[in-house]
Protein backbone atom coordinates (compact mmCIF):
# COMPACT_ATOMS: atom_id res chain seq x y z
CA UNK A 1 0.00 0.00 0.00
CA UNK A 2 1.43 3.39 -1.01
CA UNK A 3 1.79 6.34 1.35
CA UNK A 4 -1.10 8.07 -0.48
CA UNK A 5 -3.37 5.08 0.15
CA UNK A 6 -2.34 4.92 3.80
CA UNK A 7 -3.02 8.64 4.21
CA UNK A 8 -6.45 8.33 2.58
CA UNK A 9 -7.32 5.38 4.82
CA UNK A 10 -6.21 7.28 7.92
CA UNK A 11 -8.28 10.32 6.96
CA UNK A 12 -11.29 8.10 6.31
CA UNK A 13 -10.94 6.49 9.74
CA UNK A 14 -10.61 9.89 11.41
CA UNK A 15 -13.73 11.17 9.66
CA UNK A 16 -15.67 8.05 10.63
CA UNK A 17 -14.56 8.41 14.23
CA UNK A 18 -15.60 12.07 14.25
CA UNK A 19 -19.07 11.18 13.02
CA UNK A 20 -19.43 8.32 15.48
CA UNK A 21 -18.34 10.65 18.29
CA UNK A 22 -21.08 13.17 17.46
CA UNK A 23 -23.93 12.92 19.98
CA UNK A 24 -26.93 11.02 18.61
CA UNK A 25 -25.15 9.76 15.52
CA UNK A 26 -23.85 6.24 14.99
CA UNK A 27 -23.09 4.32 11.84
CA UNK A 28 -26.67 3.02 11.64
CA UNK A 29 -28.80 5.39 13.71
CA UNK A 30 -29.80 9.00 14.37
CA UNK A 31 -31.27 9.62 17.82
CA UNK A 32 -33.65 12.54 18.42
CA UNK A 33 -35.12 13.63 21.74
CA UNK A 34 -38.61 14.82 22.61
CA UNK A 35 -40.28 15.94 25.82
CA UNK A 36 -44.07 16.02 25.59
CA UNK A 37 -47.23 15.43 27.59
CA UNK A 38 -48.09 11.74 27.37
CA UNK A 39 -50.07 11.83 30.61
CA UNK A 40 -52.31 14.34 32.38
CA UNK A 41 -55.00 16.68 31.02
CA UNK A 42 -52.95 17.64 27.92
CA UNK A 43 -51.87 14.10 27.00
CA UNK A 44 -53.72 14.06 23.67
CA UNK A 45 -51.56 16.92 22.44
CA UNK A 46 -48.30 15.09 23.11
CA UNK A 47 -49.62 11.78 21.86
CA UNK A 48 -50.84 13.24 18.56
CA UNK A 49 -47.69 15.29 17.93
CA UNK A 50 -45.56 12.20 18.55
CA UNK A 51 -47.70 9.82 16.49
CA UNK A 52 -47.68 12.20 13.52
CA UNK A 53 -43.90 12.47 13.61
CA UNK A 54 -43.50 8.71 13.92
CA UNK A 55 -45.65 8.18 10.83
CA UNK A 56 -43.03 10.00 8.78
CA UNK A 57 -39.94 8.73 10.59
CA UNK A 58 -41.14 5.16 10.12
CA UNK A 59 -41.83 5.89 6.45
CA UNK A 60 -38.24 7.13 6.07
CA UNK A 61 -36.81 4.16 7.98
CA UNK A 62 -38.73 1.73 5.79
CA UNK A 63 -37.00 3.29 2.80
CA UNK A 64 -33.53 2.81 4.25
CA UNK A 65 -33.31 5.83 6.57
CA UNK A 66 -31.28 8.97 5.94
CA UNK A 67 -27.91 8.23 4.32
CA UNK A 68 -28.27 4.68 5.60
CA UNK A 69 -29.15 5.64 9.17
CA UNK A 70 -32.50 4.90 10.81
CA UNK A 71 -34.17 7.61 12.89
CA UNK A 72 -35.08 6.86 16.50
CA UNK A 73 -37.26 9.29 18.46
CA UNK A 74 -36.69 9.06 22.22
CA UNK A 75 -39.76 10.57 23.92
CA UNK A 76 -40.03 11.40 27.62
CA UNK A 77 -43.28 12.34 29.34
CA UNK A 78 -43.40 15.77 31.01
CA UNK A 79 -47.14 15.92 31.77
CA UNK A 80 -47.09 19.48 30.34
CA UNK A 81 -45.14 20.70 33.38
CA UNK A 82 -42.05 22.93 32.91
CA UNK A 83 -39.98 21.40 35.70
CA UNK A 84 -40.35 17.91 34.25
CA UNK A 85 -39.58 19.23 30.77
CA UNK A 86 -36.34 20.79 32.04
CA UNK A 87 -35.32 17.53 33.73
CA UNK A 88 -36.17 15.58 30.57
CA UNK A 89 -34.12 17.98 28.46
CA UNK A 90 -31.06 17.52 30.67
CA UNK A 91 -31.46 13.76 30.43
CA UNK A 92 -31.88 13.80 26.67
CA UNK A 93 -28.81 15.99 26.16
CA UNK A 94 -26.49 14.65 28.86
CA UNK A 95 -27.46 10.97 29.17
CA UNK A 96 -29.26 10.02 25.96
CA UNK A 97 -26.88 12.28 24.00
CA UNK A 98 -29.38 13.04 21.24
CA UNK A 99 -28.39 14.81 18.04
CA UNK A 100 -31.31 17.24 18.24
CA UNK A 101 -34.49 17.97 20.18
CA UNK A 102 -37.73 17.71 18.25
CA UNK A 103 -41.46 18.26 18.63
CA UNK A 104 -41.67 19.62 22.17
CA UNK A 105 -45.27 20.35 23.13
CA UNK A 106 -46.17 23.63 24.81
CA UNK A 107 -44.84 27.09 25.59
CA UNK A 108 -43.94 26.70 29.28
CA UNK A 109 -42.21 23.39 28.63
CA UNK A 110 -40.29 24.70 25.63
CA UNK A 111 -39.20 27.79 27.53
CA UNK A 112 -37.96 25.61 30.39
CA UNK A 113 -35.77 23.80 27.87
CA UNK A 114 -34.57 26.96 26.09
CA UNK A 115 -31.52 27.86 28.23
CA UNK A 116 -30.44 24.23 28.41
CA UNK A 117 -30.34 23.43 24.71
CA UNK A 118 -28.96 26.89 23.89
CA UNK A 119 -25.99 26.42 26.20
CA UNK A 120 -25.40 22.91 24.85
CA UNK A 121 -25.82 24.12 21.23
CA UNK A 122 -28.40 21.45 20.44
CA UNK A 123 -30.86 22.13 17.57
CA UNK A 124 -34.47 22.50 18.74
CA UNK A 125 -36.82 21.81 15.85
CA UNK A 126 -40.57 21.89 15.27
CA UNK A 127 -41.94 22.67 18.73
CA UNK A 128 -45.72 22.69 19.06
CA UNK A 129 -45.95 26.31 20.25
CA UNK A 130 -46.29 29.71 18.64
CA UNK A 131 -44.65 31.65 21.47
CA UNK A 132 -42.77 34.80 20.52
CA UNK A 133 -40.08 33.99 23.08
CA UNK A 134 -38.88 31.23 20.74
CA UNK A 135 -38.73 33.74 17.88
CA UNK A 136 -37.35 36.89 19.50
CA UNK A 137 -34.54 37.34 20.14
CA UNK A 138 -33.16 35.22 17.31
CA UNK A 139 -31.69 31.92 18.51
CA UNK A 140 -29.40 29.99 16.16
CA UNK A 141 -30.59 26.65 17.52
CA UNK A 142 -34.38 27.18 17.38
CA UNK A 143 -36.23 26.25 14.19
CA UNK A 144 -39.95 27.00 14.26
CA UNK A 145 -41.99 25.19 11.63
CA UNK A 146 -45.42 26.62 12.48
CA UNK A 147 -46.83 30.15 12.48
CA UNK A 148 -46.66 32.24 15.66
CA UNK A 149 -49.41 33.08 18.14
CA UNK A 150 -49.14 36.65 16.86
CA UNK A 151 -50.05 35.33 13.41
CA UNK A 152 -52.92 33.29 14.82
CA UNK A 153 -54.45 35.97 17.03
CA UNK A 154 -54.13 38.54 14.23
CA UNK A 155 -56.22 36.22 12.05
CA UNK A 156 -58.86 35.81 14.77
CA UNK A 157 -59.17 39.52 15.52
CA UNK A 158 -59.22 40.36 11.81
CA UNK A 159 -62.05 37.88 11.25
CA UNK A 160 -64.09 39.20 14.18
CA UNK A 161 -63.64 42.91 13.55
CA UNK A 162 -64.37 42.68 9.83
CA UNK A 163 -67.77 41.27 10.77
CA UNK A 164 -68.41 44.19 13.13
CA UNK A 165 -67.51 42.51 16.44
CA UNK A 166 -65.52 44.74 18.79
CA UNK A 167 -66.45 43.54 22.30
CA UNK A 168 -63.80 40.83 22.54
CA UNK A 169 -62.80 39.15 25.80
CA UNK A 170 -59.89 36.78 26.45
CA UNK A 171 -59.87 33.57 28.50
CA UNK A 172 -56.30 32.38 28.95
CA UNK A 173 -54.13 29.89 30.77
CA UNK A 174 -52.21 31.60 33.56
CA UNK A 175 -48.72 30.79 32.32
CA UNK A 176 -46.29 31.62 29.53
CA UNK A 177 -48.55 30.07 26.88
CA UNK A 178 -51.67 31.95 27.90
CA UNK A 179 -49.80 35.22 28.30
CA UNK A 180 -48.22 34.80 24.86
CA UNK A 181 -51.70 34.45 23.34
CA UNK A 182 -53.01 37.38 25.37
CA UNK A 183 -50.15 39.54 24.11
CA UNK A 184 -51.07 38.57 20.56
CA UNK A 185 -54.70 39.60 21.03
CA UNK A 186 -53.66 42.89 22.64
CA UNK A 187 -51.34 43.58 19.72
CA UNK A 188 -54.04 42.87 17.15
CA UNK A 189 -56.62 44.94 19.01
CA UNK A 190 -54.26 47.90 19.47
CA UNK A 191 -53.53 47.83 15.76
CA UNK A 192 -57.24 48.54 15.24
CA UNK A 193 -57.58 51.12 17.96
CA UNK A 194 -59.49 48.73 20.23
CA UNK A 195 -59.10 47.38 23.77
CA UNK A 196 -59.86 43.95 25.18
CA UNK A 197 -63.26 44.04 26.87
CA UNK A 198 -62.34 41.71 29.78
CA UNK A 199 -59.95 38.90 30.72
CA UNK A 200 -60.10 35.82 32.94
CA UNK A 201 -57.67 32.97 33.63
CA UNK A 202 -57.40 29.28 34.43
CA UNK A 203 -54.43 27.47 35.95
CA UNK A 204 -52.51 25.03 33.76
CA UNK A 205 -53.67 21.39 33.94
CA UNK A 206 -56.89 22.30 35.80
CA UNK A 207 -60.55 22.80 34.86
CA UNK A 208 -61.38 25.25 37.65
CA UNK A 209 -63.17 27.75 35.42
CA UNK A 210 -66.09 28.85 37.61
CA UNK A 211 -64.59 32.26 38.43
CA UNK A 212 -63.65 32.88 34.82
CA UNK A 213 -67.17 32.01 33.65
CA UNK A 214 -68.71 34.30 36.25
CA UNK A 215 -66.38 37.18 35.38
CA UNK A 216 -66.70 37.02 31.60
CA UNK A 217 -70.39 36.13 31.34
CA UNK A 218 -71.16 39.23 33.39
CA UNK A 219 -69.47 41.46 30.80
CA UNK A 220 -71.55 39.97 27.93
CA UNK A 221 -68.78 39.90 25.31
CA UNK A 222 -69.65 39.34 21.65
CA UNK A 223 -66.67 37.00 21.30
CA UNK A 224 -64.11 35.28 23.51
CA UNK A 225 -60.62 34.38 22.34
CA UNK A 226 -59.45 31.33 24.30
CA UNK A 227 -55.80 30.49 24.90
CA UNK A 228 -55.69 27.25 26.87
CA UNK A 229 -55.75 23.47 26.40
CA UNK A 230 -58.79 21.43 25.43
CA UNK A 231 -59.91 20.27 28.89
CA UNK A 232 -60.17 23.74 30.41
CA UNK A 233 -61.55 25.27 27.20
CA UNK A 234 -64.31 22.64 27.04
CA UNK A 235 -65.23 23.32 30.66
CA UNK A 236 -65.23 27.07 30.03
CA UNK A 237 -67.39 26.94 26.90
CA UNK A 238 -69.93 24.69 28.61
CA UNK A 239 -69.98 27.00 31.60
CA UNK A 240 -70.47 30.11 29.48
CA UNK A 241 -73.33 28.54 27.53
CA UNK A 242 -74.98 27.40 30.75
CA UNK A 243 -74.69 31.00 32.00
CA UNK A 244 -76.60 32.14 28.90
CA UNK A 245 -73.69 33.59 26.91
CA UNK A 246 -74.24 33.99 23.17
CA UNK A 247 -70.59 34.86 22.50
CA UNK A 248 -68.59 33.46 19.62
CA UNK A 249 -65.74 31.27 20.84
CA UNK A 250 -62.36 31.30 19.09
CA UNK A 251 -59.25 29.24 19.89
CA UNK A 252 -55.62 29.31 18.91
CA UNK A 253 -54.32 26.07 17.40
CA UNK A 254 -52.63 24.69 20.51
CA UNK A 255 -56.00 23.94 22.09
CA UNK A 256 -56.03 20.47 20.50
CA UNK A 257 -58.79 20.44 17.91
CA UNK A 258 -59.80 16.78 17.90
CA UNK A 259 -59.90 16.27 21.70
CA UNK A 260 -61.72 19.62 22.09
CA UNK A 261 -64.44 18.57 19.66
CA UNK A 262 -64.79 15.26 21.50
CA UNK A 263 -64.96 16.95 24.91
CA UNK A 264 -67.58 19.48 23.79
CA UNK A 265 -69.84 17.08 21.93
CA UNK A 266 -72.97 18.82 20.64
CA UNK A 267 -71.98 22.01 22.47
CA UNK A 268 -68.97 22.38 20.20
CA UNK A 269 -70.95 23.33 17.10
CA UNK A 270 -69.77 26.74 15.90
CA UNK A 271 -66.65 26.92 18.08
CA UNK A 272 -63.79 28.27 15.93
CA UNK A 273 -60.14 27.21 15.89
CA UNK A 274 -57.25 28.77 13.99
CA UNK A 275 -55.02 26.15 12.33
CA UNK A 276 -51.37 26.39 11.29
CA UNK A 277 -51.32 23.36 8.99
CA UNK A 278 -53.47 22.49 5.96
CA UNK A 279 -56.84 20.78 6.36
CA UNK A 280 -55.99 17.11 7.16
CA UNK A 281 -59.07 15.75 5.38
CA UNK A 282 -58.30 17.54 2.12
CA UNK A 283 -56.79 15.68 -0.79
CA UNK A 284 -55.58 18.82 -2.54
CA UNK A 285 -51.98 18.92 -1.30
CA UNK A 286 -49.42 16.12 -1.62
CA UNK A 287 -48.49 16.41 2.08
CA UNK A 288 -52.05 15.79 3.26
CA UNK A 289 -52.51 12.89 0.83
CA UNK A 290 -49.28 11.29 2.01
CA UNK A 291 -50.18 11.85 5.66
CA UNK A 292 -53.60 10.28 5.11
CA UNK A 293 -52.06 7.24 3.42
CA UNK A 294 -49.56 6.72 6.24
CA UNK A 295 -52.22 7.22 8.93
CA UNK A 296 -54.56 4.71 7.28
CA UNK A 297 -51.73 2.21 6.91
CA UNK A 298 -51.10 2.57 10.66
CA UNK A 299 -54.76 1.80 11.38
CA UNK A 300 -56.05 5.32 12.01
CA UNK A 301 -59.80 5.83 11.72
CA UNK A 302 -59.60 9.63 11.54
CA UNK A 303 -57.11 12.43 10.98
CA UNK A 304 -55.88 15.27 13.18
CA UNK A 305 -54.45 18.77 12.85
CA UNK A 306 -51.92 18.11 15.61
CA UNK A 307 -50.86 14.79 14.12
CA UNK A 308 -50.43 16.45 10.72
CA UNK A 309 -48.29 19.13 12.38
CA UNK A 310 -46.05 16.41 13.80
CA UNK A 311 -45.86 14.79 10.37
CA UNK A 312 -44.91 18.07 8.64
CA UNK A 313 -42.36 18.99 11.32
CA UNK A 314 -40.76 15.56 10.89
CA UNK A 315 -40.57 16.09 7.13
CA UNK A 316 -38.82 19.42 7.64
CA UNK A 317 -36.29 17.91 10.01
CA UNK A 318 -35.60 14.98 7.69
CA UNK A 319 -35.01 17.36 4.79
CA UNK A 320 -32.41 19.06 6.95
CA UNK A 321 -30.81 15.71 7.82
CA UNK A 322 -30.62 14.79 4.14
CA UNK A 323 -28.96 18.08 3.23
CA UNK A 324 -26.51 17.79 6.12
CA UNK A 325 -24.96 14.77 4.41
CA UNK A 326 -23.37 11.61 5.68
CA UNK A 327 -20.88 13.45 7.93
CA UNK A 328 -23.69 14.51 10.24
CA UNK A 329 -23.14 16.89 13.18
CA UNK A 330 -25.34 19.31 15.08
CA UNK A 331 -23.71 22.28 13.38
CA UNK A 332 -24.08 20.72 9.94
CA UNK A 333 -27.78 20.15 10.70
CA UNK A 334 -28.23 23.81 11.65
CA UNK A 335 -26.55 24.96 8.44
CA UNK A 336 -28.58 22.49 6.38
CA UNK A 337 -31.88 23.66 7.87
CA UNK A 338 -30.90 27.25 7.14
CA UNK A 339 -30.60 26.26 3.48
CA UNK A 340 -34.34 25.49 3.31
CA UNK A 341 -35.21 28.73 1.56
CA UNK A 342 -38.72 28.76 0.07
CA UNK A 343 -38.82 25.00 0.27
CA UNK A 344 -41.93 23.10 -0.78
CA UNK A 345 -42.84 20.39 1.73
CA UNK A 346 -45.61 18.73 -0.24
CA UNK A 347 -47.46 21.99 -0.75
CA UNK A 348 -46.61 23.43 2.67
CA UNK A 349 -44.04 26.19 2.28
CA UNK A 350 -41.07 26.54 4.63
CA UNK A 351 -38.63 29.43 4.43
CA UNK A 352 -35.46 29.57 6.55
CA UNK A 353 -32.22 31.51 6.29
CA UNK A 354 -29.18 32.25 8.43
CA UNK A 355 -31.10 35.12 10.06
CA UNK A 356 -34.65 33.73 10.05
CA UNK A 357 -35.69 30.43 11.64
CA UNK A 358 -39.46 30.96 11.44
CA UNK A 359 -40.52 28.55 8.73
CA UNK A 360 -44.16 29.46 8.14
CA UNK A 361 -46.83 32.11 8.66
CA UNK A 362 -49.65 29.91 7.33
CA UNK A 363 -52.93 30.23 9.25
CA UNK A 364 -56.43 29.02 8.43
CA UNK A 365 -59.81 29.30 10.14
CA UNK A 366 -61.95 26.28 10.96
CA UNK A 367 -65.08 25.63 13.00
CA UNK A 368 -66.49 22.56 14.68
CA UNK A 369 -69.58 21.28 12.89
CA UNK A 370 -72.15 18.66 13.82
CA UNK A 371 -70.85 15.29 14.90
CA UNK A 372 -67.49 16.81 15.80
CA UNK A 373 -66.57 17.28 12.14
CA UNK A 374 -64.42 20.23 11.15
CA UNK A 375 -65.44 22.78 8.55
CA UNK A 376 -63.42 25.48 6.79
Amino acid sequence: MTFRHLLAAAISLLLSAAVLAEPGVSDKEIVLGQSAALSGPAKELGSEMRSGALLYFEQVNAGGGVHGRRIRLQTLDDGYEPERAAANTRKLIEEEKVLALFGYVGTPTSLAALPLFTEAKVPFVGAFTGAQALREPFNRYVFNVRASYFDETEKIVEQLTTTGIKQIAVFYQNDAYGKAGLAGVERAMTKRGLKIAATATVERNTVDVAKAVAALSATRPDAVVMVSAYTSVAAFVKGMKKAGSAAQFHNVSFVGSRPLAAALGDEGVGVAIVQVVPFPWSGTLPVTREYQAQARAAGAKDFSFTELEGYIAARVLVEGLKRAGRELTRERLVTALESLSRTDIGGFQVDYSSSNHNGSTFVDLTIIGRGGKFLR
